[in-house]
């Protein structure tokens, strides 16, 4: 199983498939060559670059991201400055220091082919790193596969394997009707269970601090966002506008607010963070980067609007979010590449509702019966950036994900948990429905709002 640690991981934008992953396995690709004492051979590398990873990898910065990768850094510790310098100096001078050891030429335009005719190997987002000696035979060739969220694996390592791996837990369960059984016979409610299933993987010190950063990496990324002002990069002149929203409403008491306002304040804190994701800035996969805003935005409208909820009440609103993005991750996808945006803001809102519904007090009937109404009112949504960059429509969707995700868990709340269709058959259509879905309304900009407005 993965939890909390994987789940909710610190990174930058503008996107967990495209940006977080390639960097990973570039950065994964060469730390195994050191390890194999095999960097000193390498003389030249390329990068080749299949699917939705070449279709939309330049508006998602997956050139930008495989150079630091390449160069030795990782999405979680990456130094916004020295990635410029890096970055700049391979487009400048045609040289990379890789794996932070040694320079080698290499040159984007050049060593990074964005291969648009090859069928995927293995998932829509794959990228191929071939590195030669000074007499051009190949040192390594590895494919690896960016499976959304920032997770990555070579092709042809067993997923399920990799799911497995580490240190068993005391209440594993692959599906919701499980994790609701199990819950039922330990006596837990389910953010105990997904808390105790993560001490079981690290110390119970561990998961406190991871939550606490998480948390504390969420509000303040809603916070720059509303500090900001300015154009998006990227061509589409898309300008930030969560600080003039929020600004709308005052200094006003969030408490004091009339009701309507507690919702454009939701929107307001979940662009602010996809804004931020869209600048390239640091942000938390929740599940992805694409729709890293709902989870913050909800948190904070329990924060600051349900004074009942308290701190411990965010920590168990993460914890539960973890356990509902785990279950779509391992029944379906979290990627926009391969199910379409209902895997992204769709998951996004299913993990918030029973999130908000659990710090709220709900029955883990309720917290589950959330998760499948936010996840049902998104089915079939499609993902068709413009240009290939993660802005429109994908910032207003993290605010129109966030609010959903609200209105799921009131109703949830307003029964006693029974309900018709479970979250297990909601997973499994939204998987049928990705794998049904056209390519060109998966991630690649070939197709829907993409291709019917003028980007320029």
């Amino acid at each position: 199983m993965i939890g909390i640690f994987e789940i909710f991981e610190i990174g930058i934008g503008p996107s967990s498939s495209h940006t977080v992953g390639p960097m990973r396995a570039a950065a994964s690709f060469v730390a195994a060559l050191s390890e194999r004492g095999e960097i000193a051979r390498v003389a030249s590398l390329t990068v080749t670059l299949y699917g939705s990873l070449a279709f939309t990898g330049k508006g998602h910065a997956t050139d930008r991201a495989v150079i630091l990768g390449l160069a030795g850094e990782w999405p979680a510790t990456v130094d916004p400055d020295r990635a410029e310098a890096i970055v700049h100096r391979a487009g400048e001078d045609g040289l990379l220091a890789l794996g932070a050891t040694r320079d080698i030429p290499f040159h984007p335009d050049r060593d990074i082919v964005f291969d648009y005719e090859t069928p995927p190997p293995g998932h829509p987002n794959a990228l191929k790193f071939t590195a030669r000696d000074a007499e051009g035979r190949v040192v390594a060739e590895e494919i690896w596969l960016s499976t959304g969220g920032g997770f990555v694996r070579r092709h042809g390592d067993d997923a399920a394997a990799s799911d497995a791996a580490g240190p068993a837990v005391p209440h594993p369960f692959d599906d919701a009707d499980e994790m609701l059984e199990r819950a039922r016979a330990a006596g837990l409610d389910l953010a105990t269970m997904s808390r105790a299933n993560d001490c079981a993987r690290r110390s119970e010190a561990e998961v406190e601090a991871h939550v606490d950063r998480v948390l504390a990496a969420m509000f303040d990324c809603i916070d720059r966002g509303l500090a900001a002002e300015g154009e998006l990069p990227g061509g589409l002149k898309v300008k930030r506008r969560a600080r003039s929203l929020a600004g709308r409403l005052g200094n006003t008491a969030a408490t004091a607010l009339p009701p309507h306002s507690a919702l454009d304040l939701v929107g307001a804190w979940a662009m602010a963070v996809n804004e931020e994701n869209a600048a390239g800035g640091r942000v938390v996969t929740a599940p992805t980067n694409g729709a890293a805003g709902v989870v913050p935005a909800v948190l904070r409208y329990a924060r600051d609007f349900r004074p009942e909820v308290g701190p411990d009440g965010l920590r168990r609103f993460l914890h539960v979010a973890a356990a509902i993005g785990w279950l779509f991750k391992r029944n379906a996808s979290i990627s926009g590449a391969e199910v379409g945006c209902q895997g992204e803001i769709g998951v996004a809102a299913a993990m918030a509702a029973a999130g908000l519904a659990a710090a709220l007090g709900g029955t883990n009937e309720q917290v589950e019966n959330a998760a499948e109404i936010a996840m049902e009112h998104h089915l079939g949504m499609t993902c068709d950036p413009i240009a290939g960059l993660v802005q429109i429509p994908c910032i207003e969707r993290n605010a129109f994900g966030a609010i959903k995700a609200i209105a799921a868990a009131t109703l949830a709340l307003a029964g006693d948990g029974t309900h018709f269709v479970s979250l297990d058959e909601v997973i499994v259509t939204m998987r049928e429905t990705g794998a049904d879905m056209q390519s060109k309304y998966k991630e690649t900009s070939r197709g829907g709002l993409a291709v019917n407005v003028v980007d320029c």
